[in-house]
């Protein structure tokens, strides 16, 4: 068991892709699992026991969202190492997370050595992100004017992501462990803060923002 080297506490509310962590870490001479978590109270508690040199995070969790987890491990240590790691490409979400504080941003689509490499940058206190994510920044500036992301509560802005993937709201109150009536006040809220009147009004909104919108075009 390593003793050494740079020690990462993985969080990641699917057990299979927590294991393909630990085996990458595993094979990673200066890399270390302290600790992993499935859900955003764990991986706090864990933060504050542990320590680690790095937070490799997943921004959908059930419960609380990455983003919560990670402004309540920067309040509590303010040069916290947070690294997203998430399947979400599209600009606004690496935006969204760089503004809370997460130094650095990887997609699961990226290769392995690229993730060891940003676990490696951020020890540094270096702002790293994956190749894909540089591109999307570059070809996306930040957006001056109407609505942008940053208007909406970390809770309100992953209720928008799996609206605009087409998620129910039943589908969406059981992802996060949330009753249906607090996913439709969420939806409504997200609709009055961007002055859309249907989903359809939301929708347009989302693209200009930068989301992928899969079904939530056509709902009302």
């Amino acid at each position: 068991m390593k003793t050494a080297g740079i020690s990462v506490l993985l969080v990641d509310d699917h057990a299979v892709v927590r294991e393909g962590y630990r085996r990458l870490l595993d094979l990673t001479p200066d890399l270390r699992m302290a600790g992993e978590a499935a859900n955003a109270r764990d991986a706090y508690l864990l933060f504050s026991e542990l320590r680690p040199d790095v937070v490799v995070m997943d921004l959908m969790l059930r419960g609380a969202s990455g983003i919560e987890a990670m402004r309540r491990m920067l309040n509590r240590e303010p040069h916290a190492n947070v690294l997203i790691f998430s399947a979400h490409e599209e600009a606004i979400f690496v935006r969204r997370t760089l503004d809370a504080g997460a130094r650095g941003y990887v997609t699961k689509a990226s290769a392995p050595d690229v993730l060891v490499d940003a676990v490696r940058a951020v020890a540094r206190c270096a702002r790293y992100l994956s190749p894909d994510i540089s591109d999307a920044l570059t070809l996306r500036a930040t957006l001056t004017e109407g609505p942008t992301g940053r208007q909406l509560s970390a809770r309100e802005f992953e209720v928008l992501q799996l609206l605009v993937q087409g998620y129910s709201l039943a589908s969406i109150a059981e992802r996060l462990g949330l009753s249906q009536k607090t996913i439709a006040n969420h939806q409504s809220v997200i609709r009055h803060k961007f002055g859309a009147n249907n989903g359809v009004q939301l929708a347009q909104l989302a693209r200009r923002l930068g989301f992928y919108v899969g079904g939530l075009a056509s709902a009302a």
